[in-house]
Parts: C-alpha cells; sequence; structure tokens
C-alpha cells in the first residue's frame, strides 16, 4: 500500500494513457525533488481483463488487481489518488480488447453472449466486473466538486470558443417518453434498520425465481426499484421515427451504453431494431445464428454479414431501410457511420453538449449539419436538454466571453443512485411481478412486468447524502455562490432526498446563503438565465445528473470538459483527483498512429496535480509538496497566457509541446521563488537549459509528425515503444534527466 509520500498516478485508455508516458517522467522528476513519490496504477480495460484470469496467464503475464488494490485504498485517511479517464467498456469495446489481448498472446476467453456452462456463467460474470463503469464506483468513495478553474474561465472569456448560431426557428427538440418508463414507474422507501433484502420475480404462473439474494442495506438508506416497458419503448421509438420523417430533421438516439452497461445496451437494441424492423424480420434466425445482437450496434451487424451466406441480402435489405426511414445523424458522414452503428459512439452526456454548443445541428448523411429530433427514451434527465434548446432557441447562442459559471457538487459516493444498478438490473424473462422483498419476508414495493421489460434498483446511503448536503452548504459559502439542488418533487427517488435535504440542511449554517430546491428542467432554465446575466449557480445534483452538468456546462462555457478541476474528498480523509472527460480520446488515438500527432489537452491534468500536491502538503505537513502545488498553478495560468495548449493541425506543437512548455514554466518558479534557496537552486540549471533549448525541443518534436506511429496494440500499447513515440526529443530527455 502506498506510503503518506506517496501519490498514485492511474494508468488508463486511449489518449490519456498515451499523454501519460509524456507527462509522468516530468512530473516524477519535479516532484522527487520535494520528497514526494508518484507511483503508477494500471486500471486500464486491458489491466482490468488480464487480472480476472490469472490461472489462464503465465506468471510473466499476470497483473495484480489494481483497481481493487485502489478500492481498499480508498478508505484509508492518507489516500491520494490522481484518477485520469478510463475506458467504460461497452460490450463492443471489451470483445475487441479481448481480441487484442489474444492476438498479443494472452490466453483470455472470448465474450460467451448467451452463456449456457457454468464456465460460460463465471467467465460472463468475470467480464461483467469489467465493463461499463466498473472502476468509478469503486474509487469515487466520496463526493464530487467540479468547477472550471479561474484561469480557465479567465482564459475562455478573454479567447471565447466557437458557438453555432441558433435560430428562432429551429426544429430541434428533445422526444421523450410519457409514460412506461423508468421515471415514470418508479418506487422509493427509506430503510428503517440494518436489513438484507431480497430481489424475486413472481411469474404469472407462480414460480418463483431469485433476481438477486443478500443485498446489504443500512438504517436510513434510500432504496428505489422502476422498469422500462419494453412495449411502451417500441411504440415510442417508432412515433419518433415517423415524427423525425414528417418534419424533415435527422433522427438521433442519446443514451449512456457505457456507464448504465446493462440497461441502455438494451435500449440501443430496441433503437436499432424499431429503426430497421424488415430487417430484423426477415433475416432474425439467421443474424442469431451468426452472434449477432441488435445491442452491439449496426457496425456489429454489417461486420458479421461478411461471413454469412445471406450476408448481401442482409446488406441490402439495411441498406433499403435507412433510405425509407428518416436521415440518421452521423458520428462520421465520410465513413458512413451512424447513429445507430456502435452503443459507445454516441454517449448522451458528450453529444447533447455539443449539439447544443452547434446551433442545435449534427451532422446528417449528406455531409452537412441539420436540426435533429434527439430520443432520449427515459424522461428522468431529458427535460434539461429540452430546457437548455429552448432557452438557445429563445435567447441565441451563450456568448463565453461574457457568461457565468454553474460548477456542481454530485452525490456519488458509495454507488450511488443508477450509476450503481448494474447489479440489481434485468432484463425480465417471463411476465410476471418483482418484489423487493425485507428480511421478515414483507414486499417493499413491486412492479407488474411484461417480458423484456428491463427492470432495476437503485441504492443511496445516508451517510453520503448528509456529506453531499454538507459539501454543498460548504461550496455556497465558500464562493458566495447561489446552490440549487436539482431535486424533482414528483420522482419518487427525489421525494425521499428532499426530504432528507429537510431534515439535513437544519444542522449547518446556511444564514446569508441563497438555497433552491428545483426540478431538472426548472434549474437548467434558472442557471441559464443566471449565466446569461454573467451569475454563477451551483448545481447539486445526483450521480447522472453530475455526469451530464459536467460536460454539458463546461463545453458550452470553456469549450471542453477536459479543463475541469475536479476534486473528491473522501468521506475517510483522502483524496481522489480526477483531470476530466475522455470522449474524445479515441478519435486522438486514431490521429497518433496515422500522423504521430496527438491533440489531447493535458490540462485537466495539470490541476488534478496541483490540487494532489496541496492535499498531500496539508494532510503531511509537506512544504515542499505545497510549493509544488502554488508554482504549478502558477506555470499553468503562464501556459494558458502564453497558449500552449496543443494545436489542431500538424505543424503547430501538440500534447508533447505543451508538456515542454509546462515543464519550463513551471521549472522557472521553481528557480524563481524564495521560499526553499535549496530547492531553487536545484530547478536553477534546468529553467536556463530548458529556456536555451527551446527552439531546438520544439524542432525536435515537429519534426517526427505526419508520418505513421507504431504503438503496438490500442487497448494495451507496448510501453516500450509508446514512450519512444511520446518522449521524441533527445534535448528534453536529457536534460530532465539531469535534474
Amino acid at each position: 500500500m502506498a506510503g503518506p509520500s506517496t501519490i498514485i498516478y492511474t494508468h488508463t485508455d486511449e489518449a490519456p494513457l498515451l499523454a501519460t508516458y509524456s507527462f509522468l517522467p516530468i512530473v516524477q522528476a519535479f516532484a522527487g525533488q520535494a520528497g514526494v513519490e508518484l507511483e503508477t496504477r494500471d486500471i486500464s480495460v486491458a489491466a482490468r481483463i488480464l487480472a480476472q484470469f490469472p490461472e489462464r496467464l503465465t506468471p510473466e503475464q499476470q497483473v495484480p488487481d489494481a483497481l481493487a488494490e485502489l478500492g481498499r485504498l480508498a478508505e484509508e485517511p492518507t489516500a491520494n489518488i490522481i484518477k485520469l479517464p478510463n475506458v467504460s467498456a461497452s460490450v463492443p469495446q471489451l470483445k475487441a480488447a479481448i481480441a487484442e489481448l489474444r492476438a498479443q498472446g494472452f490466453d483470455v476467453p472470448d465474450y460467451p453472449e448467451a452463456p449456457a456452462t457454468d464456465e460460460e456463467r463465471d467467465v460472463r460474470a468475470r467480464y461483467d466486473r469489467v465493463k461499463g463503469s466498473a472502476v468509478n464506483p469503486v474509487l469515487r468513495q466520496g463526493n464530487s466538486d467540479r468547477r472550471a478553474p479561474g484561469s480557465v474561465k479567465a482564459y475562455a472569456k478573454a479567447h471565447p470558443h466557437r458557438m453555432g448560431a441558433w435560430s428562432p426557428t429551429s426544429q430541434t427538440n428533445v422526444a421523450t417518453m410519457t409514460e412506461g418508463d423508468f421515471f415514470h414507474n418508479e418506487k422509493s422507501v427509506v430503510i428503517p434498520a440494518d436489513d438484507t433484502l431480497t430481489i424475486r420475480l413472481v411469474a404469472d404462473d407462480g414460480t418463483v425465481s431469485v433476481l438477486k439474494s443478500g443485498l446489504s442495506v443500512l438504517a436510513g438508506e434510500v432504496v428505489d426499484g422502476t422498469f422500462l416497458s419494453v412495449r411502451a419503448l417500441r411504440a415510442f421509438l417508432a412515433a419518433q421515427i415517423s415524427r423525425a420523417q414528417e418534419e424533415g430533421v435527422l433522427f438521433s438516439a442519446h443514451l449512456k451504453a457505457t456507464m448504465m452497461k446493462v440497461s441502455d445496451p438494451i435500449i440501443f437494441g430496441h433503437v436499432v431494431e424499431t429503426f430497421l424492423p424488415a430487417v430484423f424480420e426477415q433475416f432474425g434466425d439467421s443474424l442469431r445464428a451468426a452472434g449477432v445482437s441488435a445491442n452491439d450496434g449496426l457496425g456489429a451487424l454489417l461486420a458479421a454479414t461478411e461471413s454469412m451466406t445471406d450476408g448481401e441480402a442482409v446488406r441490402q435489405a439495411v441498406a433499403d431501410g435507412l433510405a425509407a426511414g428518416p436521415a440518421l445523424a452521423m458520428v462520421n458522414s465520410d465513413k458512413g457511420i451512424t447513429n445507430l452503428h456502435v452503443p459507445s459512439d454516441v454517449i448522451i452526456d458528450a453529444s447533447m453538449p455539443a449539439m447544443i454548443r452547434g446551433g442545435g445541428k449534427m451532422w446528417g448523411p449528406d455531409g452537412k449539419e441539420h436540426d435533429t429530433l434527439a430520443v432520449i427514451p427515459d424522461s428522468s434527465y431529458a427535460g434539461v436538454y429540452q430546457a437548455a434548446i429552448d432557452d438557445c432557441r429563445a435567447h441565441g447562442a451563450l456568448d463565453p466571453a461574457t457568461i457565468g459559471t454553474v460548477p456542481n457538487v454530485g452525490l456519488m459516493a458509495k454507488a450511488a443512485e443508477e450509476y450503481g444498478s448494474h447489479d440489481k438490473t434485468f432484463e425480465i424473462p417471463v411476465a410476471g411481478r418483482v418484489e423487493v422483498v425485507d428480511g421478515t419476508g414483507e414486499v417493499l414495493f413491486a412492479h407488474d412486468v411484461e417480458a423484456g421489460d428491463i427492470w432495476r434498483a437503485c441504492q443511496t446511503k445516508d451517510a453520503p447524502i448528509r456529506d453531499w448536503v454538507a459539501l454543498a452548504v460548504r461550496r455556497a459559502r465558500l464562493s458566495g455562490t447561489p446552490a440549487v439542488f436539482w431535486l424533482d418533487a414528483h420522482r419518487a427517488h427525489d421525494l425521499n432526498l428532499i426530504g432528507k435535504l429537510e431534515q439535513y440542511l437544519p444542522e449547518h449554517d446556511t444564514d446569508g446563503l441563497e438555497i433552491h430546491v428545483m426540478a431538472p428542467a426548472e434549474a437548467t432554465a434558472f442557471s441559464f438565465a443566471r449565466m446569461r446575466a454573467g451569475l454563477d449557480t451551483i448545481s447539486v445534483t445526483g450521480n447522472v445528473l453530475r455526469d451530464y452538468n459536467t460536460d454539458l456546462f463546461p463545453i458550452l462555457e470553456v469549450g471542453t470538459s477536459a479543463k475541469m478541476l475536479s476534486i473528491v474528498p473522501l468521506m475517510n480523509g483522502g483524496g481522489l483527483f480526477e483531470t476530466g472527460a475522455g470522449g474524445s480520446a479515441p478519435k486522438h488515438v486514431q490521429q497518433l498512429v496515422e500522423e504521430n500527432y496527438l491533440r489531447w489537452d493535458s490540462l485537466g491534468e495539470f490541476f488534478a496535480l496541483a490540487a494532489s500536491f496541496e492535499h498531500l502538503a496539508q494532510t503531511t505537513s509537506n512544504a515542499r509538496a505545497q510549493l509544488l502545488a502554488d508554482t504549478l498553478d502558477r506555470a499553468t495560468g503562464t501556459f494558458l497566457d502564453q497558449d500552449r495548449s496543443p494545436g489542431r493541425k500538424l505543424g503547430t506543437i501538440d500534447n508533447r509541446g505543451s508538456h515542454f512548455y509546462l515543464a519550463l514554466y513551471w521549472a522557472q518558479e521553481l528557480a524563481a521563488q524564495t521560499t526553499d534557496a535549496e530547492l531553487a537552486a536545484a530547478f536553477g540549471p534546468l529553467a536556463a537549459a530548458l529556456a536555451a533549448s527551446e527552439a531546438q525541443i520544439v524542432e525536435e518534436l515537429l519534426a517526427v509528425q505526419g508520418a505513421p506511429a507504431e504503438i503496438g496494440g490500442y487497448y494495451r500499447p507496448d510501453p516500450e515503444l509508446t514512450s519512444a513515440v511520446m518522449r521524441p526529443s533527445a534535448t528534453f530527455n536529457g536534460a530532465l534527466a539531469s535534474l
């Protein structure tokens, strides 16, 4: 386990991992001078897969279960973890990672789509521990404090990013269910005492099957159950497909098939099937025989047709179905990748803000932008995006140079709410009644369901709720900003949270504070009105809205969610420091491999690192760690003032060049500070060497651009190859080594 002066820096996936190969050696060299150690733990999807199957690997191939270790560390008061964005693997991504690992010589099993034996069920259970939001619930043992740092907000105001123009006649809208969805079917209870619950299905023929047993709950815990009616879902989807065609707008579906790893892939599959009904009616049997699941998307279906005897007929049926329906929004119109190709390609919290920032338009098959019907089946949070669209349609695009900011305090500790539902989400096999039963046999609540319905339960423990209220009051006090709890009294779960808010708010000094409770759509309109007036508003939300809002508002305010300061004060005293979103990471990796150019912006890493140093200084009385934090903050300010973020095209500095400039400015700040003469003397020669060699280092970094780069893998790149690609300047490497 890590010591008190140790920071854990996570190895993750895709572009953040590539950037780590360039940035981490700099950080380790600088931090070492202050007696701070940085250790790495590999929580990438590839490492998580390998950790599940040690018995199938040679001793040299085996990897430790780093995620489990960090889960234990997060409970310790000394925890100090910097967490970079990781792949929340959808099934297609998981299968791709498995195929890559097998090609690299790792004997991991194939992913069983329909496990039929005990061995296959065991393999599937292990993979289920890897896919989706496997990482965040383990590490997030505290609630979330996310905001745009002042330097980033100031930069955005001085250098506003492009915003698409909004027309008052825009036909873009959100379509969401008005009945039969998770919102409308939700039931919620507060558990009176520690207990163990059972979830069971009582079929119409009287057969009882246990869906989940041994479900431990604590006194005061909020437990919810709800279901999505597939009959209602498919009727809704068919109506929206017709509506999009009638209105002449693009059709797009927006889900969270990564984090909601059980429910949303199933919903996505229903979208695919409803959009192309003739394909599945005519070729359903042969598609199933080929192992095709609509849940994996149109891309997997089309790939499977290459080896099917009637593959050409299936492809023609798909083409006919696409031509007969409304135009689909595109992920990549040049390559023909539609909204329905891959479930993890269109993630709601990234795709909807991008649409709103772009004037309410998405790309169509013709390579042009069009108004869009954004289909968000569950209505729990869909109103947030409709309210944002309505505001922009009425008042025009937001102006980044003048608008206020909307930071977030998010309830997420102990796998709160929907993101903790995966082991309690079920596709119902037969019609009947799902019951949640307490330890005495009393039915707490129940739902009548049909075959194919998606039923789920969620838990939200009392201690995290209490901590969440305290964090919101503390942030409101420190910032002098109104705080709005985004809670809807018409939703069963939220009504119970409102009751707890009324219980815990009086524990705090709220004199002079402005605190509101509003339903999400109302809170969105309120926050947008204040933004336009240049005013700030704290959004205090549950776990999913935390995810949505910390993309929506940063993307509108500063152009990206990757530049947010994201602190998780762990409930036992440690700190988790997150570095931003990773939604655009796959495109960055592709560009690096094709052109040896990495556009990923590590600004989020800079902010997280400074906060981590500061936390270490406060908890270990390490004055040099505080100096690292203070000088890194000032260096980041210079970095922004000098516009050293990665450029957008070849011939400009990329991620590696941005790291060089941060190192230069940081070394200069450390050399110039007068608090610690020994530290200043240590960094003086480095600062001078980097400044003197600036032109040569930049030339060496630019010289590699334009040619393909070999990194040895996407999900598990080769460390030596990747290090060589990400550290191409011998001059810079030599200067750093001298430290």
